[in-house]
């Protein structure tokens, strides 16, 4: 037997393993994931060359991975019966940076501070350092697969240096035995190693045995082509991966060469938790390499809105070491996520297209986050707003269409999208807002939650078209539907509008004759930059006293038989006319939801009906 040999760690290697120890692994656990990832490989790297070589060490022995706890003797033993080492491969792979022996390398890490771009320091391949933040001993046993190689064990401490022996007896492959540091005892327990397995390493394609039972029992799915998965089995890895006790909704499973590698599998619930008052969701789709779990809820990934998604995207150009701080700033990443975002939303908008009742099930519970996606996403925008759904003043009560659908069915000569905000369907259409444009065969949308304004001010305008509230002073209708009958002169218009203007002082800013009323005698609309009423009655809940009276142009309807008789008492009767005035406005002010204060209606109408007692 030969003697013991000595050798010191490459200077790189010193370094590089204190960076790794010290910084690089925030969680000490991530060691595990790293050392059966190591072995995963080294069983890939066997499996193919038993393709082609015809004399193999141990022939026999299956492609799996044991590991074993000993909490007495405070070890903790990975083996793997894979490619195994040579001496000079252990020197080669253990003592040094893998094919660099770059100064250049370390310099680059020293420049970054002490933490390092993990994403660099991952393309290395130094992950079985780790194992150093955890023992204060380290032995590989391993033989490889070649019949006339040695017998070997390589040992550390981490330190300086290392050694190799002979070791005879060794099976083919590699057996790391790691000798625990006190503060690591933990990582000698059976439960512990499990509970690391389950979060980090279920989807190893090779079988993984603890203490003599194997542990990873879930297929990876998303590496299958899907003729080969089943609808159960889907089920199945939904119900695993999310944690989940619903049926999902909807799945997209694709891989794609280019412009990266991608293997993924996204499933949209069946149900919104958030719904449920459990609180805002963690981001659901875990991140791997090559089946090995990098972070089970990145936070960049995907847009914060898409958090209701779960599943996996697995994508092989990913380095395996990336940490957590640097992936969210890893411009891969960005594209990765970017990418799947994308396929994401297409695929949606083709379910919703392929059957619209299905979808509007789905959206009914999940709608808040694709407003949210609208309001907060720039990059999805346009493609988040095509998944929304409205009800119309062309639809039947709980139906619904999205923006598209609007924008194909649109008058001809018809440039712009019109809404309406409020708090239910009965509201917008006793109101006075959308009588003339379903006089002129013009569709408006239905909004009724509060934070619908904001997400259609932060659109702003879809395929072209600009968004605009029916209640906008902007808009613009021709005379097509102007209502029959007698009504004012434009003179006796123009004097009408002057004496209200007068009569209701600092509470309008102007009052004009418009042509968007129909059946009612006047509206008001709210200038550009105003609050609207949702933004008010938020604004009044958080400081009452302070929210001043709203700002607002008065329209009447000159066809009207109210405004024509208003116009005909104003000098008879000035009181009444007064108290009509004042009654016409608040009327129409708590039909746009600006009705700060309606105490004031109930005095006015207890005269108005004192007056009209008193004439009968």
């Amino acid at each position: 037997m030969s003697t013991p040999t000595t050798h010191e760690f490459q200077a790189e290697v010193k370094q590089v393993l204190d960076i790794v120890i010290h910084s690089l692994y925030t969680d000490r656990e991530i060691f595990v994931r790293e050392l059966v990832s190591n072995a995963a490989d080294a069983l890939e790297k066997m499996r193919l060359t038993q393709l082609t070589e015809k004399s193999v060490f141990d022939a026999n022995l299956d492609l799996e991975i044991n590991i074993t706890t000993d909490e007495t003797a405070k070890t903790l033993t990975i083996q793997d019966y894979g490619i195994g080492m040579t001496r000079a491969e252990l020197i080669e792979n253990l003592g040094t940076i893998a094919h660099s022996g770059s100064k250049a390398f370390v310099k680059a890490l020293q420049n970054q501070g002490k933490k390092g771009d993990a994403q660099l320091i991952g393309q290395f391949g130094v992950g079985f350092y780790s194992a150093f933040m955890v023992a204060d001993q380290v032995k590989v046993y391993t033989h490889s697969w070649r019949e006339d190689e040695e017998h070997l064990c390589w040992s550390s401490d981490g330190a300086g240096s290392y050694t190799i022996e002979e070791a005879p007896g060794q099976r083919r492959g590699s057996r790391i035995v790691l000798h625990l540091k006190g503060d690591a005892g933990e990582f000698s327990q059976a439960s512990r190693i499990r509970q690391i397995l389950g979060k980090y390493s279920n989807f190893v394609g090779f079988p993984i045995s603890l203490n003599g039972e194997r542990v990873n029992n879930v297929e990876a799915v998303w590496l299958k082509s899907k003729d080969q998965v089943t609808d159960e089995q889907y089920s199945q890895f939904y119900k695993f991966a999310a944690k989940a006790f619903d049926e999902p909704s909807y799945r997209l499973h694709f891989q794609a060469d280019v412009p990266i590698v991608i293997n993924a599998l996204i499933f949209a619930p069946g149900e919104n938790m958030e719904l449920w008052g459990m609180g805002q969701m963690q981001p659901g789709v875990a991140l791997y390499c090559k089946k090995v779990l990098i972070d089970p809820h990145p936070p960049k990934l995907l847009p914060e809105w898409l958090r209701f998604a779960r599943g996996v995207i697995d994508s092989e150009d990913l380095p395996l070491n990336i940490s957590r701080e640097s992936m969210q700033d890893s411009a891969l990443v960005k594209k990765l996520g970017s990418v799947v975002t994308s396929r994401f939303l297409k695929f949606l908008d083709k379910e919703a297209a392929d059957d619209g009742k299905k979808y509007a099930e789905f959206y009914k519970k999940f709608s808040r986050f694709f407003k949210e996606g609208v309001a907060t996403d720039h990059e999805n925008r346009e493609a988040v707003a095509k998944l929304l759904r409205f009800e119309s003043s062309l639809t039947g009560k709980d139906e619904s269409i999205g923006l598209s659908a609007y924008v194909s069915r649109m008058k001809e000569g018809q440039k712009e999208i019109y809404y309406q905000v409020a708090p239910s369907r009965s509201s917008i259409e006793s109101g006075p807002y959308v009588d003339a444009f379903k006089a002129r065969g013009i569709e408006v949308l239905y909004l009724y939650e509060t934070i619908d304004e904001y997400v259609v001010s932060s659109l702003g305008e879809f395929d072209g078209k600009k968004l605009v509230a029916v209640n906008s002073d902007k808009v613009e209708l021709d005379d097509s539907a102007a209502a029959d009958g007698v009504a004012l002169s434009a003179e006796d218009t123009d004097k009408l509008c002057g004496w209200l203007k007068e009569k209701l002082g600092g509470r309008v800013e102007a009052v004009k004759a418009g042509k968007r009323l129909v059946s009612s005698p006047a509206l008001v609309l709210t200038p550009e930059g105003e609050l609207n009423p949702q933004m008010r009655q938020m604004m009044r809940a958080l400081q009452k006293d302070e929210v001043e009276p709203p700002k607002v142009i008065m329209e009447i309807n000159p066809h009207h038989e109210l405004i024509r008789r208003l116009c005909a008492i104003r000098e008879s009767d000035a009181e009444a006319a007064g108290l009509v005035a004042e009654q016409m406005l608040d009327n129409a002010l708590l039909a746009a939801g600006l009705l700060d204060d309606p105490q004031s209606l109930i005095g006015r109408t207890q005269k108005l009906m004192e007056r009209l007692l008193a004439k009968s």
